[in-house]
């Protein structure tokens, strides 16, 4: 047991970078995220939000966005384990940017709704670029970033 703990832990140590600070971040890696969330837009990499975000976003997936996203228990327990398990305020990404400006009161369920997501789009992007309809929604990431779902979300 003490064995497979410590080839874990070595596993998370290199494939993860220390820190989801800049503007690439580890792609999903748990299959039936991506296979569930990815079905209706891009799966989102968990470190964008904090745990109780995750945990609000599961809890309502009867009305997700507008929309009946419901999935049988087990499945929606495996994702919720996974994105809790690597949400922005777990684990390595704990100091990570992402959450300046989110207090700890608050339970953001849309990634842009966070200040630094707000600050990065405002400043460069024209308001007219979001009724585009390739581009959908703020949500589109990969709109823009063609590697978004690879966890790049570089400008160049």
């Amino acid at each position: 047991m003490k064995r497979a703990v410590l080839a874990f832990a070595l596993g998370c140590l290199f494939a993860a970078p220390a820190s989801a600070d800049g503007d690439r971040f580890p792609p999903v890696s748990n299959t039936v995220t991506k296979q569930e969330c990815g079905s209706c837009h891009m799966a989102f990499q968990p470190q964008f939000l904090p745990a109780r975000s995750w945990k609000a976003i599961m809890a309502g997936l009867d009305n997700h966005f507008g929309e009946n996203a419901s999935i049988d228990n087990d499945t929606a327990l495996e994702i919720k384990t996974y994105l809790v398990n690597n949400a922005a305020d777990s684990g390595w990404f704990r100091n990570s940017r992402i959450l300046r400006g989110v207090k700890n009161e608050w339970t953001p369920l849309r990634i842009t709704e966070l200040p630094r997501w707000v600050h990065e789009h405002n400043e460069e992007v024209p308001a007219q670029v979001w009724n585009r309809k390739d581009i959908g929604s703020k949500a589109n990431c990969k709109a823009c970033h063609r590697d978004a779902d690879r966890g790049n979300y570089d400008d160049d």
